[in-house]
């Protein structure tokens, strides 16, 4: 009886799908047009109210406590490097925080999480938007890695950051009707190579996220952030290496980010504060990227096709000997395509 149920359900299924969307989509989407509307009329002031941020000390994580400082919000921010925190802390207190608390941990650390959390309520009184920011990134083939335990600092600090410090947040962005901003990326569907534990790190947040959405309800609000190519540390070729050590290898990222534009972290992080005071769900920037999640839905044979061409070598061949690599070389695009802060080395790896 149950086989006949869902060969039927095979059948009904989609031919009802198809046609309840074409009756249902056209007002649906007129609906979120209007309530786009009302939402950027009444985005949110926050000035005056405590912004958690980590991986603060460069890249996105930099100018979002920035963006937050010159619409006058009270800052924790939190990265492993003290010293560079401090620099962005004093400049986010010239730009215009009233108040800004600098806590240097590491998020793969359950007990810095929770740690960063207290301090930040113990400080503040409140806390009213946790961004989830801090990151790494790993770039290499799972076959070449002898000691796959190497790569388990990307999952620990991507997506066990975040879930460390949004447990011990909870409670007080219920209290106060807060909101989270969480930045996973658009290497949450597209199969680059060379960065799947990456990619896993950034598609478990989106789901995580997605799901406590759910749990939630209107208690805290959630903005899901998928940025393309962006001005960071990233895509300044800051890897974690198989062998488990962080290097700077820009003839990597070059395969890596190839002829792609790389957008700057200063209009991102505006994109997404915006996006968070008007209570957007999702947020892709720069915004046409959006289009990559279509053709990987639609197309995605087609996807894994190019990226097999363009990304890969033959073995024993090194990676920068892939198209992708040779038509940035041959083009000469990258002044053209890459903010001068990632085209020169410099970036620190500690």
């Amino acid at each position: 009886m149950v086989d006949l149920i869902h060969m039927f359900l095979n059948v009904a299924a989609p031919t009802f799908t198809f046609f309840s969307l074409l009756f249902f989509l056209p007002p649906f989407l007129f609906f979120n047009f209007f309530l786009s509307i009302v939402r950027y009329i009444f985005s949110e002031d926050v000035a005056g109210k405590v912004v958690l941020i980590t991986g603060a000390s460069s890249g996105i994580g930099e100018h979002l406590a920035y963006e937050y400082a010159r619409r006058g919000a009270r800052l924790a921010l939190v990265a492993r490097r003290e010293n560079r925190l401090r620099e962005v802390a004093e400049q986010a207190e010239q730009i215009g925080s009233p108040d800004v608390l600098m806590i240097g941990a590491d998020v793969s650390k359950v007990e810095d999480c929770k740690r960063i959390v207290d301090q930040t309520v113990d400080h503040f009184g409140t806390l009213d938007h946790l961004v989830n920011n801090a990151g790494i990134s790993s770039v290499c083939m799972l076959e070449e890695v002898d000691e796959i335990t190497n790569l388990r600092p990307v999952m620990d600090t991507n997506f066990w950051g975040s879930v460390y410090t949004t447990r011990f947040a909870i409670p007080h962005l219920r209290n106060s009707r807060g909101k989270i901003v969480v930045l996973s990326s658009s290497s949450a569907w597209l199969p680059m190579p060379r960065t799947s534990i990456y990619n896993a790190s950034k598609a478990a947040l989106l789901m995580f996220f997605d799901t406590l959405r759910v749990e939630f309800g209107s208690d805290i609000k959630i903005t899901i952030v998928t940025p393309g190519f962006i001005e960071s540390e990233l895509n300044q070729g800051k890897y974690l290496q198989g062998e488990g050590k962080m290097t700077v290898d820009q003839d990597m990222r070059d395969v890596q980010v190839s002829v792609m534009p790389v957008g700057r972290a200063k209009a991102c992080a505006k994109a997404i504060v915006n996006s968070a005071c008007r209570g957007q769900r999702y947020l892709t920037e720069p915004s046409w990227f959006k289009v990559t999640y279509i053709w990987k839905v639609l197309c995605p044979d087609v996807i894994e096709w190019a990226y097999r061409l363009l990304y890969l070598t033959n073995p024993g061949t090194s990676p920068s000997e892939a198209p992708s690599k040779k038509i940035l070389d041959y083009t000469g695009a990258k002044n053209l395509l890459y903010p001068s802060s990632i085209q020169t080395p410099g970036v620190k790896t500690d």
